[in-house]
């Protein structure tokens, strides 16, 4: 288990000494307010319907699969029961739907246990998703951060944060290689940054650093 804690507002305030540039984050945006889901099965099938989709587009997908089940929190065995048409309809795509479905078999099988993840630590739970078909280290560090509240995920595979970094910056968009040490001065508290770099994006031309 990661030794590190969450606390994103005790993050924000030590960032905030530690950069300036980090302090005007904070004073437009105010503190960082990241919702959290419990390590489940439905945690996770959300993810995969996330995966290189716009915010509000997966959102949508992601309301309509969830209304194909009578339960707020999702059978597996209900989701292998259902048509891949039926998901087709609900706007899911056929790759994602198999992924899914991988991810129901595994749960089914005791080969991932969602609700073992917070025991394990940050590597760990990372190898423990990947081996599902369809799931890399994007939705695995986004399991990280927002089922398990790990502190110190740097997600540098991520579009909207690589482009929040350089409206940040005032740089070029660095690529994932270039961005990974960038976020060193950041630790522990790397999961916390990167909420604001989403945040940045999102205003778009609004943003004035």
């Amino acid at each position: 288990m990661s030794g590190a804690v969450w606390r994103p507002r005790k993050a924000a305030r030590e960032l905030s000494a530690l950069d300036p540039r980090f302090r005007r984050l904070v004073e437009v945006l105010g503190p960082p307010t990241i919702a959290q889901r419990p390590s489940t099965f439905t945690a996770i099938a959300r993810s995969i319907t996330y995966q290189q989709l716009a915010g509000a587009a997966a959102n949508a997908i992601w309301t309509r699969v969830a209304n194909l089940f009578d339960s707020e929190e999702i059978d597996p065995r209900a989701v292998l029961r259902k048509r891949d048409a039926t998901f087709r309809k609900a706007g899911l795509s056929g790759p994602k739907t198999s992924y899914i479905k991988d991810l129901a078999r595994h749960v089914i099988a005791e080969t991932l246990v969602p609700e073992d993840l917070p025991a394990l630590s940050d590597e760990e739970v990372i190898a423990a998703l990947t081996q599902v078909k369809g799931i890399g280290p994007w939705s695995a560090q986004m399991h990280l951060m927002f089922s398990l509240k790990r502190p110190d995920v740097w997600p540098v595979l991520d579009l909207g944060v690589r482009k929040g970094w350089a409206k940040f910056t005032g740089e070029p968009e660095p690529n994932p290689r270039e961005l990974d040490p960038l976020g060193d001065p950041y630790r522990p508290y790397r999961s916390i940054l990167a909420w604001y770099m989403w945040r940045v994006h999102d205003l778009g031309d609004k943003w004035v650093g």
